[in-house]
Protein backbone atom coordinates (compact mmCIF):
# COMPACT_ATOMS: atom_id res chain seq x y z
CA UNK A 1 0.00 0.00 0.00
CA UNK A 2 1.58 3.22 -1.09
CA UNK A 3 1.43 6.61 0.65
CA UNK A 4 -1.14 7.83 -1.51
CA UNK A 5 -3.89 4.96 -0.73
CA UNK A 6 -2.96 5.80 3.06
CA UNK A 7 -4.04 9.25 2.78
CA UNK A 8 -7.05 8.40 0.74
CA UNK A 9 -8.27 5.77 3.38
CA UNK A 10 -11.61 6.90 5.33
CA UNK A 11 -10.85 8.72 8.51
CA UNK A 12 -13.91 7.18 9.81
CA UNK A 13 -15.03 2.97 10.29
CA UNK A 14 -16.70 1.90 7.44
CA UNK A 15 -20.55 0.68 8.10
CA UNK A 16 -19.29 -2.76 8.51
CA UNK A 17 -16.51 -1.93 11.29
CA UNK A 18 -19.11 0.41 13.13
CA UNK A 19 -21.64 -2.47 12.90
CA UNK A 20 -19.31 -4.94 14.82
CA UNK A 21 -18.38 -2.24 17.09
CA UNK A 22 -21.87 -1.87 18.47
CA UNK A 23 -22.46 -5.85 17.99
CA UNK A 24 -19.37 -5.90 20.50
CA UNK A 25 -20.78 -2.56 22.84
CA UNK A 26 -24.42 -3.51 23.06
CA UNK A 27 -24.20 -6.66 25.72
CA UNK A 28 -21.83 -3.91 27.61
CA UNK A 29 -25.01 -1.06 27.32
CA UNK A 30 -27.55 -3.76 27.82
CA UNK A 31 -25.93 -4.90 31.43
CA UNK A 32 -25.53 -1.26 32.32
CA UNK A 33 -29.18 -1.03 31.67
CA UNK A 34 -30.20 -4.17 33.25
CA UNK A 35 -28.38 -3.85 36.65
CA UNK A 36 -29.72 0.25 36.47
CA UNK A 37 -32.85 -0.78 35.78
CA UNK A 38 -33.15 -3.82 38.63
CA UNK A 39 -31.38 -1.80 41.30
CA UNK A 40 -32.00 1.60 40.66
CA UNK A 41 -35.71 1.40 39.44
CA UNK A 42 -37.19 1.47 42.80
CA UNK A 43 -35.66 4.79 43.56
CA UNK A 44 -37.18 5.82 40.18
CA UNK A 45 -40.35 4.21 40.75
CA UNK A 46 -40.24 6.49 43.97
CA UNK A 47 -39.28 9.84 42.72
CA UNK A 48 -41.99 9.11 39.31
CA UNK A 49 -44.75 8.33 41.85
CA UNK A 50 -43.95 11.51 43.68
CA UNK A 51 -43.35 13.59 41.16
CA UNK A 52 -46.77 12.87 39.56
CA UNK A 53 -48.17 13.92 42.91
CA UNK A 54 -45.96 16.58 42.23
CA UNK A 55 -47.21 18.05 39.03
CA UNK A 56 -50.93 18.13 40.29
CA UNK A 57 -49.80 20.13 43.27
CA UNK A 58 -50.55 23.41 42.15
CA UNK A 59 -54.18 22.64 41.20
CA UNK A 60 -54.71 20.77 44.27
CA UNK A 61 -53.70 23.76 46.19
CA UNK A 62 -55.67 25.67 44.90
CA UNK A 63 -58.79 23.41 45.69
CA UNK A 64 -57.21 22.95 49.08
CA UNK A 65 -57.05 27.14 49.44
CA UNK A 66 -59.75 28.09 47.46
CA UNK A 67 -61.31 30.15 50.68
CA UNK A 68 -57.84 31.80 51.44
CA UNK A 69 -57.01 32.31 47.42
CA UNK A 70 -60.20 34.21 46.42
CA UNK A 71 -62.46 36.67 47.05
CA UNK A 72 -65.98 37.85 45.64
CA UNK A 73 -65.42 40.02 42.97
CA UNK A 74 -66.21 43.92 43.26
CA UNK A 75 -65.87 47.33 41.30
CA UNK A 76 -63.94 48.95 43.87
CA UNK A 77 -60.42 48.27 45.11
CA UNK A 78 -59.54 49.28 48.70
CA UNK A 79 -55.98 50.93 48.55
CA UNK A 80 -52.79 48.81 49.16
CA UNK A 81 -52.13 50.09 52.01
CA UNK A 82 -55.18 49.78 54.22
CA UNK A 83 -54.95 46.03 52.85
CA UNK A 84 -51.48 45.94 54.55
CA UNK A 85 -52.35 47.24 57.37
CA UNK A 86 -55.35 44.28 57.73
CA UNK A 87 -52.76 42.35 57.72
CA UNK A 88 -50.46 43.43 60.30
CA UNK A 89 -53.53 44.07 62.53
CA UNK A 90 -54.03 40.11 62.16
CA UNK A 91 -50.78 38.91 62.83
CA UNK A 92 -49.06 41.98 64.91
CA UNK A 93 -45.87 39.64 65.67
CA UNK A 94 -45.36 39.97 62.04
CA UNK A 95 -42.81 42.50 59.73
CA UNK A 96 -44.10 43.08 56.81
CA UNK A 97 -41.65 41.13 53.61
CA UNK A 98 -43.62 41.15 50.44
CA UNK A 99 -46.41 41.86 49.51
CA UNK A 100 -48.29 40.41 46.34
CA UNK A 101 -51.78 42.88 44.88
CA UNK A 102 -54.56 40.93 44.11
CA UNK A 103 -53.71 40.07 40.14
CA UNK A 104 -57.13 39.09 38.88
CA UNK A 105 -60.67 39.84 39.75
CA UNK A 106 -61.46 37.42 42.18
CA UNK A 107 -58.24 36.74 43.96
CA UNK A 108 -57.10 38.17 47.09
CA UNK A 109 -53.69 40.26 47.97
CA UNK A 110 -51.19 37.90 49.66
CA UNK A 111 -48.66 39.36 52.90
CA UNK A 112 -46.30 37.85 53.39
CA UNK A 113 -44.77 38.48 56.96
CA UNK A 114 -41.87 37.38 58.74
CA UNK A 115 -43.13 35.82 61.64
CA UNK A 116 -40.98 34.59 64.98
CA UNK A 117 -40.36 30.55 65.42
CA UNK A 118 -41.30 29.54 61.62
CA UNK A 119 -38.56 27.57 59.73
CA UNK A 120 -35.59 29.02 57.55
CA UNK A 121 -37.13 30.59 54.28
CA UNK A 122 -40.90 30.29 55.45
CA UNK A 123 -42.87 33.22 55.84
CA UNK A 124 -46.60 33.73 57.05
CA UNK A 125 -49.04 34.80 54.08
CA UNK A 126 -52.20 36.30 55.40
CA UNK A 127 -55.01 36.43 52.32
CA UNK A 128 -56.86 39.70 52.08
CA UNK A 129 -59.92 40.82 50.50
CA UNK A 130 -58.24 43.70 48.23
CA UNK A 131 -62.41 44.89 47.95
CA UNK A 132 -63.19 44.67 52.09
CA UNK A 133 -59.38 44.58 53.43
CA UNK A 134 -61.51 41.42 55.15
CA UNK A 135 -58.61 38.91 56.04
CA UNK A 136 -59.58 35.43 54.94
CA UNK A 137 -57.21 33.24 56.53
CA UNK A 138 -53.21 33.18 57.36
CA UNK A 139 -51.13 29.98 55.85
CA UNK A 140 -47.34 29.41 56.05
CA UNK A 141 -45.85 30.41 52.70
CA UNK A 142 -42.56 28.08 51.51
CA UNK A 143 -39.99 29.23 49.43
CA UNK A 144 -39.31 31.58 46.80
CA UNK A 145 -42.14 29.51 45.19
CA UNK A 146 -44.63 30.63 47.47
CA UNK A 147 -45.86 26.79 48.29
CA UNK A 148 -48.86 26.42 50.58
CA UNK A 149 -48.67 23.76 53.50
CA UNK A 150 -50.01 21.35 50.86
CA UNK A 151 -47.44 21.52 48.18
CA UNK A 152 -44.59 22.09 50.19
CA UNK A 153 -45.53 18.77 51.49
CA UNK A 154 -46.24 17.25 48.52
CA UNK A 155 -42.79 18.52 47.36
CA UNK A 156 -40.68 17.49 50.11
CA UNK A 157 -42.07 14.46 49.76
CA UNK A 158 -40.59 14.24 46.35
CA UNK A 159 -37.31 16.10 46.96
CA UNK A 160 -36.36 13.68 50.36
CA UNK A 161 -38.87 11.72 51.64
CA UNK A 162 -40.13 13.77 54.81
CA UNK A 163 -36.26 12.33 56.04
CA UNK A 164 -34.29 16.03 55.71
CA UNK A 165 -31.10 15.90 54.23
CA UNK A 166 -30.51 12.29 54.36
CA UNK A 167 -33.66 11.69 51.96
CA UNK A 168 -32.21 14.24 49.23
CA UNK A 169 -29.67 11.01 48.90
CA UNK A 170 -32.75 9.22 47.26
CA UNK A 171 -33.49 11.91 44.63
CA UNK A 172 -29.98 12.64 43.58
CA UNK A 173 -29.79 8.67 42.89
CA UNK A 174 -32.64 8.73 40.90
CA UNK A 175 -31.80 11.85 38.80
CA UNK A 176 -28.41 10.85 38.42
CA UNK A 177 -28.94 7.29 36.60
CA UNK A 178 -32.46 8.06 35.08
CA UNK A 179 -30.52 9.88 31.86
CA UNK A 180 -28.15 6.44 31.90
CA UNK A 181 -30.77 3.98 32.08
CA UNK A 182 -33.18 6.26 29.52
CA UNK A 183 -29.99 6.76 27.22
CA UNK A 184 -28.93 3.12 27.07
CA UNK A 185 -32.66 1.51 26.63
CA UNK A 186 -33.14 4.28 23.80
CA UNK A 187 -30.30 3.08 21.97
CA UNK A 188 -31.25 -0.84 22.34
CA UNK A 189 -34.44 -0.26 20.98
CA UNK A 190 -33.31 1.92 17.89
CA UNK A 191 -30.64 -0.79 17.01
CA UNK A 192 -32.80 -3.42 16.86
CA UNK A 193 -33.76 -4.66 13.70
CA UNK A 194 -37.79 -4.92 12.58
CA UNK A 195 -39.52 -5.26 9.53
CA UNK A 196 -41.57 -1.69 9.70
CA UNK A 197 -40.73 1.65 10.99
CA UNK A 198 -44.29 1.46 12.77
CA UNK A 199 -42.56 -0.88 14.87
CA UNK A 200 -39.85 1.28 16.22
CA UNK A 201 -42.95 4.38 17.90
CA UNK A 202 -45.81 1.73 18.38
CA UNK A 203 -46.20 -1.62 19.94
CA UNK A 204 -46.11 -4.52 17.88
CA UNK A 205 -49.62 -6.23 17.10
CA UNK A 206 -50.38 -9.71 17.61
CA UNK A 207 -47.44 -10.63 19.91
CA UNK A 208 -47.66 -11.90 22.94
CA UNK A 209 -45.54 -12.96 26.09
CA UNK A 210 -42.08 -11.20 26.18
CA UNK A 211 -42.10 -9.86 22.97
CA UNK A 212 -45.11 -8.08 23.75
CA UNK A 213 -43.46 -6.60 26.74
CA UNK A 214 -40.62 -5.75 25.03
CA UNK A 215 -42.60 -3.85 22.12
CA UNK A 216 -44.54 -1.68 25.14
CA UNK A 217 -41.43 -1.54 27.36
CA UNK A 218 -39.76 0.22 23.77
CA UNK A 219 -42.32 2.33 22.27
CA UNK A 220 -43.75 3.61 25.39
CA UNK A 221 -39.70 4.42 26.31
CA UNK A 222 -39.33 5.92 22.86
CA UNK A 223 -42.44 8.80 23.53
CA UNK A 224 -41.25 10.18 27.21
CA UNK A 225 -37.44 9.81 26.63
CA UNK A 226 -36.85 13.27 26.58
CA UNK A 227 -38.95 14.36 28.89
CA UNK A 228 -36.65 11.77 31.06
CA UNK A 229 -33.54 13.45 29.43
CA UNK A 230 -35.31 17.06 31.47
CA UNK A 231 -36.29 15.91 33.99
CA UNK A 232 -32.87 14.25 35.50
CA UNK A 233 -31.10 17.19 34.10
CA UNK A 234 -32.81 20.05 35.97
CA UNK A 235 -32.86 17.49 39.05
CA UNK A 236 -29.88 17.60 39.53
CA UNK A 237 -29.69 21.29 40.15
CA UNK A 238 -31.34 20.83 43.19
CA UNK A 239 -29.10 17.84 44.30
CA UNK A 240 -26.98 17.95 46.94
CA UNK A 241 -23.31 17.05 45.29
CA UNK A 242 -24.12 17.29 41.84
CA UNK A 243 -26.11 20.59 42.33
CA UNK A 244 -22.93 22.04 43.93
CA UNK A 245 -20.88 21.10 40.88
CA UNK A 246 -23.33 22.51 38.63
CA UNK A 247 -23.67 25.26 40.74
CA UNK A 248 -19.86 25.76 40.06
CA UNK A 249 -19.97 25.10 36.14
CA UNK A 250 -22.30 27.40 35.65
CA UNK A 251 -20.39 29.94 37.72
CA UNK A 252 -17.42 29.60 35.39
CA UNK A 253 -18.95 29.66 32.77
CA UNK A 254 -21.03 33.24 33.78
CA UNK A 255 -24.15 31.40 33.44
CA UNK A 256 -25.77 32.49 36.93
CA UNK A 257 -28.80 34.25 37.29
CA UNK A 258 -27.99 38.21 37.33
CA UNK A 259 -29.64 39.93 40.52
CA UNK A 260 -30.51 43.14 40.93
CA UNK A 261 -28.96 45.97 42.39
CA UNK A 262 -30.16 46.53 46.25
CA UNK A 263 -27.22 49.37 47.22
CA UNK A 264 -28.62 52.19 49.24
CA UNK A 265 -28.73 55.40 46.57
CA UNK A 266 -27.52 57.49 50.17
CA UNK A 267 -30.88 59.75 50.14
CA UNK A 268 -33.23 57.50 51.20
CA UNK A 269 -33.86 60.54 53.71
CA UNK A 270 -32.74 59.12 57.16
CA UNK A 271 -29.97 60.79 59.00
CA UNK A 272 -26.85 58.76 59.98
CA UNK A 273 -27.46 56.26 63.38
CA UNK A 274 -31.14 57.08 63.09
CA UNK A 275 -32.72 53.13 63.10
CA UNK A 276 -35.94 53.89 61.49
CA UNK A 277 -37.52 50.54 60.45
CA UNK A 278 -36.75 50.48 56.97
CA UNK A 279 -40.91 49.55 56.32
CA UNK A 280 -41.25 53.45 57.08
CA UNK A 281 -40.24 55.20 53.63
CA UNK A 282 -41.30 58.39 52.22
CA UNK A 283 -43.81 56.48 49.92
CA UNK A 284 -46.52 54.14 49.79
CA UNK A 285 -46.80 50.90 48.82
CA UNK A 286 -49.45 51.84 46.37
CA UNK A 287 -47.21 54.78 45.13
CA UNK A 288 -44.33 51.97 44.51
CA UNK A 289 -47.30 49.40 42.21
CA UNK A 290 -48.01 52.62 40.41
CA UNK A 291 -44.16 53.07 39.45
CA UNK A 292 -43.69 50.13 38.48
CA UNK A 293 -46.79 49.92 36.23
CA UNK A 294 -45.43 53.10 34.36
CA UNK A 295 -42.41 50.87 33.79
CA UNK A 296 -44.26 48.60 31.82
CA UNK A 297 -44.20 45.80 34.79
CA UNK A 298 -47.83 44.47 34.66
CA UNK A 299 -49.06 41.56 37.22
CA UNK A 300 -48.85 39.72 38.65
CA UNK A 301 -45.92 41.68 40.95
CA UNK A 302 -44.74 41.14 44.25
CA UNK A 303 -43.25 44.13 46.02
CA UNK A 304 -40.27 43.50 48.27
CA UNK A 305 -39.65 45.08 51.12
CA UNK A 306 -36.41 47.28 51.99
CA UNK A 307 -33.76 44.37 53.17
CA UNK A 308 -32.03 47.24 55.13
CA UNK A 309 -32.82 50.58 56.53
CA UNK A 310 -32.17 53.33 53.10
CA UNK A 311 -32.42 50.13 50.87
CA UNK A 312 -34.71 50.14 47.70
CA UNK A 313 -38.12 48.36 47.29
CA UNK A 314 -37.90 45.42 44.56
CA UNK A 315 -40.53 44.95 42.73
CA UNK A 316 -40.69 42.14 40.14
CA UNK A 317 -43.05 40.14 37.77
CA UNK A 318 -43.36 36.56 38.71
CA UNK A 319 -45.48 35.10 35.96
CA UNK A 320 -44.13 32.00 35.61
CA UNK A 321 -46.54 31.09 33.06
CA UNK A 322 -45.36 32.97 30.74
CA UNK A 323 -41.38 33.00 30.50
CA UNK A 324 -40.82 36.50 29.35
CA UNK A 325 -42.45 38.53 31.88
CA UNK A 326 -39.74 38.33 34.74
CA UNK A 327 -38.01 41.76 34.90
CA UNK A 328 -37.57 44.08 38.27
CA UNK A 329 -37.20 47.50 39.60
CA UNK A 330 -35.80 48.72 42.48
CA UNK A 331 -37.48 51.70 44.05
CA UNK A 332 -36.39 54.44 46.21
CA UNK A 333 -38.58 54.71 49.18
CA UNK A 334 -37.77 57.86 49.71
CA UNK A 335 -38.11 59.44 46.36
CA UNK A 336 -40.01 56.61 44.41
CA UNK A 337 -37.41 56.99 41.61
CA UNK A 338 -36.19 53.74 39.86
CA UNK A 339 -32.76 53.27 41.11
CA UNK A 340 -32.21 49.98 39.45
CA UNK A 341 -33.67 47.76 36.41
CA UNK A 342 -32.86 43.96 35.47
CA UNK A 343 -35.33 43.59 32.57
CA UNK A 344 -35.88 39.13 31.65
CA UNK A 345 -34.22 40.30 28.37
CA UNK A 346 -30.91 41.07 29.37
CA UNK A 347 -30.87 37.69 31.20
CA UNK A 348 -27.72 35.21 28.87
CA UNK A 349 -29.28 33.15 27.14
CA UNK A 350 -27.86 29.43 29.83
CA UNK A 351 -29.50 31.97 32.87
CA UNK A 352 -32.93 32.21 30.73
CA UNK A 353 -32.90 28.50 30.02
CA UNK A 354 -32.23 27.56 33.66
CA UNK A 355 -34.98 29.71 34.59
CA UNK A 356 -37.31 28.25 32.43
CA UNK A 357 -36.26 24.41 33.14
CA UNK A 358 -36.67 25.31 36.87
CA UNK A 359 -40.23 26.05 36.42
CA UNK A 360 -40.98 23.44 33.80
CA UNK A 361 -39.78 20.90 36.37
CA UNK A 362 -42.00 22.45 38.60
CA UNK A 363 -44.86 22.56 36.78
CA UNK A 364 -45.42 26.11 36.57
CA UNK A 365 -44.33 27.38 32.75
CA UNK A 366 -47.58 27.45 30.63
CA UNK A 367 -49.64 26.14 33.92
CA UNK A 368 -52.13 23.43 33.60
CA UNK A 369 -50.60 21.43 29.78
CA UNK A 370 -47.02 22.14 32.00
CA UNK A 371 -48.52 19.80 34.92
CA UNK A 372 -50.17 16.68 32.21
CA UNK A 373 -47.46 16.83 30.09
CA UNK A 374 -45.03 16.24 33.44
CA UNK A 375 -47.82 14.00 34.60
CA UNK A 376 -47.63 11.95 31.54
CA UNK A 377 -43.64 11.88 31.61
CA UNK A 378 -44.40 10.11 35.18
CA UNK A 379 -47.35 8.06 34.08
CA UNK A 380 -45.03 6.64 31.50
CA UNK A 381 -41.62 6.32 33.79
CA UNK A 382 -43.85 4.16 36.30
CA UNK A 383 -45.10 2.03 33.25
CA UNK A 384 -41.52 1.65 32.04
CA UNK A 385 -40.61 0.44 35.20
CA UNK A 386 -43.49 -1.90 35.90
CA UNK A 387 -42.74 -3.49 32.64
CA UNK A 388 -39.33 -3.67 32.97
CA UNK A 389 -39.90 -5.83 36.60
CA UNK A 390 -42.59 -7.80 34.87
CA UNK A 391 -40.31 -9.00 31.73
CA UNK A 392 -37.61 -9.40 34.22
CA UNK A 393 -39.82 -12.32 36.20
CA UNK A 394 -40.96 -13.68 32.76
CA UNK A 395 -37.27 -14.52 31.48
CA UNK A 396 -35.85 -15.45 35.34
CA UNK A 397 -34.52 -19.08 35.07
CA UNK A 398 -36.76 -21.45 37.81
CA UNK A 399 -35.61 -21.24 41.11
CA UNK A 400 -32.95 -18.83 41.38
CA UNK A 401 -32.90 -14.88 40.41
CA UNK A 402 -32.73 -13.73 36.49
CA UNK A 403 -28.76 -13.64 35.34
CA UNK A 404 -27.67 -10.71 33.24
CA UNK A 405 -26.52 -9.94 29.91
CA UNK A 406 -23.75 -12.39 28.91
CA UNK A 407 -19.80 -10.82 29.85
CA UNK A 408 -16.98 -10.76 28.04
CA UNK A 409 -17.67 -9.01 24.83
CA UNK A 410 -16.70 -5.63 25.84
CA UNK A 411 -12.80 -6.92 25.23
CA UNK A 412 -13.96 -7.39 21.55
CA UNK A 413 -14.35 -3.63 21.05
CA UNK A 414 -11.41 -1.67 20.09
CA UNK A 415 -9.36 0.21 22.50
CA UNK A 416 -9.87 3.22 20.08
CA UNK A 417 -13.49 3.15 20.01
CA UNK A 418 -13.65 1.72 23.84
CA UNK A 419 -11.37 4.64 25.27
CA UNK A 420 -13.77 7.43 24.87
CA UNK A 421 -16.91 6.36 26.39
CA UNK A 422 -14.47 5.14 29.43
CA UNK A 423 -13.20 8.52 29.98
CA UNK A 424 -16.33 10.40 29.45
CA UNK A 425 -17.80 7.40 31.94
CA UNK A 426 -15.11 8.63 34.48
CA UNK A 427 -15.50 12.46 34.16
CA UNK A 428 -19.57 12.35 34.60
CA UNK A 429 -19.03 10.07 37.57
CA UNK A 430 -16.59 13.07 39.33
CA UNK A 431 -18.98 15.53 38.33
CA UNK A 432 -22.51 12.98 39.81
CA UNK A 433 -20.53 11.26 42.74
CA UNK A 434 -23.01 8.95 43.78
CA UNK A 435 -23.64 7.57 40.15
CA UNK A 436 -20.16 6.91 40.27
CA UNK A 437 -20.24 5.24 44.02
CA UNK A 438 -22.99 3.61 42.90
CA UNK A 439 -21.64 2.45 39.30
CA UNK A 440 -18.94 1.04 41.79
CA UNK A 441 -21.16 -1.09 43.36
CA UNK A 442 -22.28 -2.92 40.51
CA UNK A 443 -19.05 -3.33 39.30
CA UNK A 444 -18.03 -5.31 42.52
CA UNK A 445 -21.78 -7.09 42.75
CA UNK A 446 -21.00 -7.85 38.81
CA UNK A 447 -17.44 -9.43 39.44
CA UNK A 448 -18.90 -11.10 42.51
CA UNK A 449 -21.61 -12.52 40.64
CA UNK A 450 -19.15 -13.28 37.95
CA UNK A 451 -16.99 -15.79 40.01
CA UNK A 452 -19.35 -17.38 41.97
CA UNK A 453 -20.82 -18.37 38.02
CA UNK A 454 -17.37 -20.05 37.54
CA UNK A 455 -17.40 -22.21 40.56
Amino acid sequence: MTSSDLSSAPATQPPAQRGATWAALRPLVLRLHFYAGMLVAPFLLIAATTGFLYAASVQIEKIVYRYELTAPAAQTRLPLAQQIEAARAARPDGKVSAVQPAAEAGSTTRVLLDVPGLAPSTRLAVFVDPHTAQVRGTLESYGSSGALPVRAWISNLHRHLHLGEPGRVYSELAASWLWVVALGGLLMWAGRRRTRRRQLVLPERGVAGSRRLLSWHGSVGLWVVLGLFFLSATGLTWSTYAGANVGELRAALGWTTPEISTASGGHAGHAPGDHQPAAASAISADQVAQTARSEGLSGPLEIAWPAETGGPYVVKEIDNQWPVRLDQIAVDPATGQVTARLPFASYSPAAKLATWGIDAHMGLLFGLANQLLLMGVAAGLITLIVLGYRMWWRRRPTGGPAAPPARGAWRQVPRAALAPPALLAVGVCVFLPLMGISLAVFLVIDILLGRRART
